[in-house]
């Protein structure tokens, strides 16, 4: 938005026997657990909330205070929401969903399909990071070609599609998956599957590029006539996704991407043992040693959260995770210092001129989901007419100390205003725009909803015409990337 504005990853899919099997073993599992699995809900519930209460003491934060008191709860309710795909089945909400159409017979057109091609684009998901249980973005676009006289209902595709996605993930296997469960279950001539993925990293500290705070990739998966060297079905699908803007390398569909996309694991080398260890060129140690002594509670606490949502902590993809995720969240440990830029100037009088400083990015932490959130920062203020003012630089530390704890926007955008009126005495005003995970994989899911809040104190508060000179400047300079 403006400032202001409101791989081929092929796998054995023969008559989709494999991905029958462990459907099969799922439904076994999740009869024989029916019974009990209020309780074990509730259990789950507890020992995630007992969990995250560990990982906010670790950050120096009173779990009991103002805020913070329900954050246990919320957490757990955010972490089960992201991973019930592990209870639900795929095949029971397609087949019911499987109708005749006349006009697809067999021989007609591709797979026996008069119409040849059906493919729903721009389809918003979220995931779980495997490597560091963090939250990413997905555009998921499913293409099909039907057969046997029968097309599926549209919305079961991307309810298939979400099943997968509501796992600890990574997207190679998300998008094999979705495309083996589909092929299997609806039996149509070739499934083809492209993914969009976004994933959310931590900017270097007092990065000028809101760009930074995210890595990408494109994979995707294909089966059936969509593999067939002579077929131009792949061609097709591609230029129907090229209609949305959407462009899949032809090497995106080999995944020749480079391994592993997670930010947290970018700069680690693997090691024969299987663990890894951070890359020394940039002065980073052993993701097995980074935690301290003092936080391997933490580690054992989120190690007990995968156990809660049923995942093997030691299992190969999820060995580091825990230590992964204890070092993302101490970037935004509590600290009792306070912010000063050094600056100190009297009241303003009649001969100020205003000061700006645009888009300053920061990344911070919802305090009440443990969530993510990211944007911009617009300050503007008074000072006297020859006086120096703040060095950007300055202010963009004023940001990073303020950001990088546990937060909520509003606070966020009120802590800054105050800060730069009590060294400028005529006026401050502060505009934050951001996005919040928390509205995305959790609750009501409103992919591309952004917040925005503003605070004005001194002058800014009582002259309309500063305040609208102020908000203009904003408009003229629009270059967010919220």
């Amino acid at each position: 938005m403006g400032a202001l504005d409101s791989g081929c990853f092929e796998v054995d899919l023969e008559d989709g026997v494999g991905w029958e099997e462990e459907e099969k073993e799922n439904e076994a599992t999740d009869q024989a657990a029916s019974e009990i699995e209020p309780d074990a809900d509730a259990d789950s519930m507890r020992s995630i909330e007992e969990a995250v209460k560990v990982l906010l003491q670790g950050l120096g934060e009173d779990h009991q205070r103002e805020g913070l008191r329900r954050t246990p709860q919320r957490v757990a309710k955010a972490f089960r929401g992201g991973t019930r795909g592990y209870k639900q089945n795929v095949k029971d909400s397609v087949q019911d969903a499987l109708f005749p159409e006349s006009g697809l017979n067999l021989g007609i057109g591709h797979g026996g399909g008069a119409g040849g091609l059906v493919v729903v684009r721009d389809i918003n998901l979220f995931s779980y990071c495997e490597s560091c249980l963090l939250p990413f973005s997905i555009k998921c676009h499913v293409g099909y070609i039907p057969s046997g006289g029968r097309v599926v209902g549209l919305s079961k595709l991307s309810r298939a599609a979400d099943v997968f996605a509501r796992r600890l993930q990574e997207p190679k296997r998300l998008a094999s998956e979705i495309c083996a469960a589909l092929h299997s279950s609806i039996k149509p001539a070739g499934v083809a599957v492209a993914l969009q993925c976004r994933h959310m990293k931590l900017p270097e500290d007092h990065s000028s590029d809101i760009d930074s705070t995210h890595s990408t990739i494109s994979v995707s998966s294909r089966s059936g006539d969509f593999k067939e060297e002579k077929s131009s079905l792949w061609d097709d699908f591609s230029f129907l996704l090229r209609l949305r803007g959407v462009v899949i390398e032809r090497e995106d569909t080999d995944n020749s991407h480079v391994y592993p996309w997670c930010p947290l694991r970018s700069q680690e080398l693997p090691q024969s043992n299987g663990h890894c260890v951070r890359n020394t060129k940039n002065g980073k140690v052993s993701s097995r040693t980074a935690v301290s002594q003092s936080q391997a509670s933490m580690v054992t606490a989120v190690s007990s959260i995968l156990r809660s949502l049923g995942a093997d902590p030691l299992r190969k993809e999820l060995a580091g995770t825990p230590c992964r995720y204890v070092q993302w969240l101490l970037n935004f440990k509590s600290s009792n210092r306070d912010f000063d830029c050094g600056a100190k100037e009297g009241n303003v009088d009649g001969t100020s001129e205003m000061q700006t400083a645009l888009n300053i990015p920061f990344f911070s932490l919802c305090e009440h989901h443990l969530l993510p959130f990211h944007g911009v920062v617009h300050i503007g203020y008074l000072i006297e007419r020859g006086t120096t003012p703040i060095d950007q630089s300055a202010l963009r530390s004023m940001v990073h100390f303020f950001s990088r704890k546990l937060q909520v926007q509003e606070r966020l955008t009120r802590q800054i205003v105050e800060a730069v009126h009590s060294n400028f005495n005529g006026g401050a005003m502060v505009v934050v725009e951001a996005r919040h995970n928390c509205m995305i994989s959790r609750g009501i899911e409103k992919v591309g909803s952004n917040t925005a809040t503003m605070a004005v104190l001194g002058r800014f508060s009582s002259d309309s015409k500063v305040k609208a000179l102020f908000l203009q400047t904003i408009a003229s300079n629009a270059s967010s990337a919220v």
